[in-house]
């Protein structure tokens, strides 16, 4: 049974895709429209600069990342197009599965985070989405994630798994 358990923390660890921001999103207060930008600085501890949400040093929701992909299975089952504004996540990223990064740290152009638990949807996704918008959003509201350094993200930046090495 060992053995089984190390395949798969070793299959856990092995995250060769690489994503990219598609867009980023500040908001700067509670229910004011998001601020669209091309580019964002992220403080280590607290999140992104601009955002009213941007946590404290403890905080494990300090940045919130939903995945492009998931954003045509929402307008699938609701049956519009959906803004990533109307979701209120920080940053949409392409190509890379956002859960896999659960627990796992990564870089994000000149910033490193820590992927800390799942972006649950909120109740206000009912009157975003409409009747239904809490459900359609459950297993595709993204991750949230931690600020290990600092630095600059930008739309088109890559996202990359860093690989943890433990030594024995």
């Amino acid at each position: 049974m060992e053995e089984s358990g190390s395949i798969v923390k070793e299959l856990l660890n092995t995250i060769p895709q690489t994503g990219q921001v598609v867009w980023i999103g500040l908001r700067p207060g509670r229910k004011v429209p998001m601020e669209v930008v091309s580019k964002a600085e992220a403080i280590p501890g607290l999140g992104l600069s601009g955002d009213r949400f941007k946590g404290t040093v403890e905080s494990k929701r300090q940045v919130t990342l939903i995945q492009h992909e998931h954003l045509s299975v929402i307008e699938n089952i609701i049956g519009m197009k959906v803004d990533p504004a109307i979701l209120r996540r920080n940053i949409v990223i392409e190509g890379i599965n956002l859960l896999s990064l659960h627990n796992q740290t990564f870089r994000i152009g000149e910033v490193i985070f820590e992927g800390t638990g799942y972006c649950h949807p909120c109740s206000n996704m009912e009157s975003a989405l409409g009747k239904g918008g809490y459900n359609a959003m459950r297993g595709h509201g993204g991750i949230t994630a931690r600020v290990l350094s600092p630095g600059s993200i930008r739309v088109n930046d890559a996202l990359n798994f860093i690989e943890v090495r433990h030594d024995r």
